[in-house]
Parts: C-alpha cells; sequence; structure tokens
C-alpha cells in the first residue's frame, strides 16, 4: 500500500517554522511521511538538513518536499534575470535535498504562486515555453541528486500555466526527463477536471506524487470528493508514490493568508485526532 502522508503546515500558522516537533507528532499520530517546505530545506546549513533526515529515520518517516515559487523566482517570468534566479534556487533546493538522500519535490515549481495572467494577456503559451526552457536547465540538477521535480496542477484562481493534467502531460513531455513528474491534488481536480478519476489514469506513470484533501480544504472524509474512484484509478495505474494530505483549516498568519482560509475550520475539532482520522480514512479507500 502507498505509504501516506501529511503537511506540516496543517499546524502552522507561518511556512518557515521548525520540522522537528512534526516528526514526533506525525510518527506518534501513524503516519508514513511529513512533507515539509523546500524553500526552507535549502537555506538550512548542512548540519541541520543532516539533523532533520536523522530525526525522521529514527522514526521511521519518510521525508517529501513541497514549495511554491516566490515572485522573485518565477522560472516563467519575461525577466530574464528573474528567470536565472528562479533556475538556481531550484538548482539550490535539489543539492539540498540530495545531501540527505534525494526523493520528491513538487509544487508551482514552473512558475510563481500565487499568480494570475497579466492583464489585457490572453495567450499563456510564451510563458509555458519559457517555464519549460528554464526547467531544462533546473532538471539536470534533479537528475544529479536523486531528485523528481513534481508540477502542481492547480485551480484557475492560484495560477494559469498549469490547470489541467493535460496540460501537465504536455508540460513534462517537453521537458524530457525522467526526474519530471506530475503532481495531482485532489482539491484542485476537484475544481478544473471533468472526471478526477480519469485525469489520474491520464497521468499514468507520469504520476510522481499525490496530494489529497477535501473540496473545503478539510481532511479526507469532510466533503465530497470521489475517493472511493481516486482509489480505483490509482489502483489502476498501479501508483506507488506517497499520498499526502494537505488539509488547511486555520485562519491567521501567512499560511492562512496565502491558502484564503477567512472562516475558522478548526473550531470543535482537535486538529490531531482529526488528522489520524483522515489517516484510517484514507488508508481504506486506498485499499
Amino acid at each position: 500500500m502507498n505509504k501516506v502522508g501529511i503537511y506540516y503546515a496543517y499546524w502552522t500558522h507561518e511556512w518557515d517554522v521548525d520540522f522537528h516537533p512534526f516528526i514526533d507528532k506525525v510518527a506518534e499520530l501513524g503516519f508514513d511521511v511529513l512533507e515539509v517546505n523546500a524553500g526552507t530545506v535549502g537555506t538550512m546549513s548542512a548540519d541541520e538538513r543532516k539533523s532533520l533526515k536523522s530525526h525522521a529515520d529514527d522514526k521511521g518517516l519518510a521525508l517529501s518536499y513541497c514549495i511554491g515559487l516566490p515572485h522573485a523566482y518565477d522560472i516563467a517570468s519575461a525577466d530574464e534575470a528573474v528567470r536565472a534566479k528562479g533556475i538556481a534556487y531550484l538548482q539550490q533546493m535539489a543539492a539540498a535535498i540530495g545531501e540527505i538522500g534525494g526523493g520528491n519535490m513538487g509544487g508551482i515549481i514552473y512558475s510563481c504562486w500565487p499568480a494570475t495572467m497579466p492583464k489585457n494577456e490572453t495567450d499563456k503559451r510564451p510563458y509555458v515555453e519559457r517555464s519549460v526552457n528554464s526547467m531544462q536547465k533546473a532538471i539536470k540538477a534533479a537528475e544529479d541528486n536523486h531528485v523528481f521535480f513534481n508540477m502542481e496542477v492547480v485551480n484557475r484562481f492560484e495560477q494559469f500555466i498549469m490547470n489541467t493534467c493535460d496540460e501537465a502531460i504536455a508540460y513534462v513531455d517537453a521537458v524530457d526527463s525522467p526526474n519530471a513528474k506530475i503532481m495531482l491534488d485532489t482539491f484542485h481536480l476537484n475544481i478544473e477536471e471533468d472526471f478526477v478519476g480519469e485525469a489520474i489514469i491520464k497521468a499514468g506513470d507520469r504520476l510522481g506524487h499525490f496530494h489529497i484533501g477535501e473540496n473545503n480544504r478539510m481532511p479526507p472524509g469532510y466533503g465530497h470528493i470521489p475517493w472511493t474512484e481516486i482509489g480505483a484509478a490509482l489502483r489502476q495505474i498501479n501508483y506507488q508514490g506517497y499520498v499526502v494530505m494537505e488539509p488547511f483549516m486555520m485562519p491567521g498568519g501567512q499560511v492562512g493568508s496565502d491558502i484564503k482560509v477567512f472562516r475558522d475550520l478548526s473550531i470543535g475539532l482537535n486538529l490531531d485526532e482529526e488528522a489520524q482520522k483522515a489517516l484510517l480514512f484514507t488508508r481504506g479507500f486506498l485499499k
């Protein structure tokens, strides 16, 4: 069965935090994977990274990494200097993750987040082309460091370059690297795809990482996402990768602001208990 994980920011108001307490918490709750901020890992010292990996190993946890590139590092930008900074940033994170064994790094790593199409523009092809050209340069660092770059398909309200699985397939095929994969997320699939299961099946062996969460960003089990269909689709393509939940329930701080959490979904709930319930629910539909 797939290893099941959770994103650390379920419990935080800020992106840049100490991950060690979450290693202990997530292991105690019974998860297999903790997903952390790739940007934070990229700026840690070598000793700090080694300590993080050692702690995770001691607790029997795998690590995965996620980021939405800040605008200053947009590899699809019309500004060549910004693209160059973005390529270097991706290379830096790949090298850092490589130091501690490599693995999966995903998110909006093909442009910046959040972003919308500039006013009076309707053609996103130049952005896609610049992004692919930049990614072809950055991906070499992923190949050298045993890191997979997973391009996350997100909804139209958060980014404009990659909103469907079809667009992601075209993108990773253009990058043409064994380390360029697709990352799908049930929250975004629910908004953009006609049929969620079909999108997963289309991704096939290009699917490198899978995020789960409800239509309302609650943990799995609190909304109308078609979990039975999703489990069947993952089995059909023999998906062996991580399944990582990414719920966001608390307003406040940079996390609440960026994710647009305007009402407190955690009132009356214990976050740890809800995570554990969602873990059992997830293992159920993955069987």
